[in-house]
């Protein structure tokens, strides 16, 4: 069951909602008529355990002498793929990219992998995700060679899904506007035109030619899994051959923070937020999402909750795999060739300390305010220090700290 609705209505109080919710909710009867993987059954059991007693925690009391208030802090549980955990993360993962990011202006460039491979690739995650990736950055390398001369940087992250869930392989790319040349007589700096990196014709073409290339031969050496002879791989060739692809190059960024915060927002994004979620009944989920093909306008969409849960579970990557990879100047094997480059622009030679993200820093600056996080919600005097940490609780010590934490909000409400 799949509905469409046009613009939401206007913008209303409503309960919040949540992944884990559903899940809790809903996912043994999903299992009844649906095999979950390991990475599957592992994402779901860690979105749901996620900041709950059976993650373990700590024991928190005021340092105020007068309160002596106490509340029980349950640990995320930082699964790449819960909703709930990664905006610290994704703050400490910003402040060391600043090492590589140069002064210049740089590219957005989006690979998509034509639809009708989707079948293939979701019997084939890991294999044929490291082909788009390797294709990609591949041709991106020799185009950099060929159309500026020299070396270039490029940062990637790979997203699997649409705004709706539905498979989407898309890769986004960002790369540096201009390259490093290297000559006898040293090193230079060849920018690309502030309007033009490559040409996006050529490139979705020759992307094209070149991964079918490339599957075809995993195919003919039998590297490939169709399902038990299901998935008709020459047709699927013949299919994507015949289509023509498109290789999305946005116009330059030009502010490093903005171009960090622009990366992280792609980097750390995960299939759906909780926030998107507006409505759970009894059998069905409703989010928002924005239709592309409508001039991106906010529209809400209600699922089947099995559906929903089927969409969301198929995008769990694979273990292992890294969806986040750097290449040319921004790969640590070039930090020579970095350095140059930073040098022939005008910066230290050196490439700067990385000084540790604090977590009660970055609480300031999001929240815009100076009070510190950790004042007691009681008194609004003392600090909530931890005490004592806790492992994972189960059972009747569950039962045990259900208990306590609903004293301690009573507490809160009748202080």
């Amino acid at each position: 069951m799949t509905h469409h609705l046009q613009t939401p209505p206007e913008k209303a109080e409503h309960p919040h909602y949540s992944v884990a919710d559903i899940f809790r909710k809903h996912i043994g009867e999903y299992k009844k008529s649906h095999r979950l993987s390991y990475e599957q059954s592992k994402a779901v059991s860690a979105i749901i355990n996620c900041r709950t007693p059976a993650m373990g925690g700590v024991l928190k009391f005021c340092s105020n002498s007068k309160c002596k208030k106490w509340e029980f802090c349950y640990k995320p549980c930082k699964n790449r793929h819960c909703p709930k955990c990664g905006a610290f993360e994704k703050a400490q993962w910003l402040e060391a990219q600043k090492k590589w990011i140069l002064p210049i202006h740089y590219f957005h460039v989006v690979f998509t992998i034509d639809h009708v491979f989707n079948p293939l690739v979701a019997f084939n995650q890991k294999l044929l995700f490291n082909l788009f990736i390797d294709v990609a950055a591949r041709l991106l390398k020799e185009f950099g060679q060929k159309y500026l001369g020299g070396d270039i940087g490029f940062s990637l992250v790979m997203h699997t899904w649409g705004q709706t869930m539905q498979e989407h392989l898309h890769i986004h790319f960002i790369v540096t506007g201009g390259a490093l040349v290297s000559s006898p007589s040293g090193y230079s700096w060849n920018p690309a035109s502030h309007k033009f990196l490559f040409p996006a014709l050529l490139l979705s073409n020759m992307f094209r030619n070149h991964f079918c290339f490339e599957l075809a031969n995993l195919w003919v050496d039998n590297k490939l899994n169709t399902n038990d002879g299901a998935l008709d791989v020459q047709d699927m060739l013949q299919q994507g051959l015949s289509k023509n692809w498109e290789v999305y190059i946005q116009p330059p960024l030009y502010d490093k923070e903005k171009l960090l915060e622009y990366l992280g927002r792609y980097i750390f994004r995960i299939a759906i937020s909780n926030h998107r979620i507006v409505a759970v009944r009894e059998d069905t989920v409703t989010f928002k999402y924005f239709d592309n093909r409508d001039d991106g306008k906010e529209k809400l969409m209600t699922l089947h909750v099995f559906e929903f849960i089927r969409r969301f579970l198929s995008h769990v990557l694979p273990d292992g795999f890294v969806r986040v990879r750097h290449f040319g100047l921004h790969n640590a094997g070039c930090r020579l060739k970095l350095q140059h480059a930073r040098r022939v622009l005008g910066q230290p030679f050196e490439l700067p300390a990385i000084l540790k993200l604090k977590f009660l820093d970055w609480f300031k600056k999001i929240s815009g305010s100076d009070e510190d996080p950790r004042l007691c919600k009681f008194c609004g005097k003392g600090l909530m220090l931890p005490v004592r940490e806790f492992g994972p609780v189960f059972g009747w010590r569950l039962f045990f700290h259900s208990i306590l934490g609903f004293f301690s909000s009573w507490k809160l409400a009748f202080p």
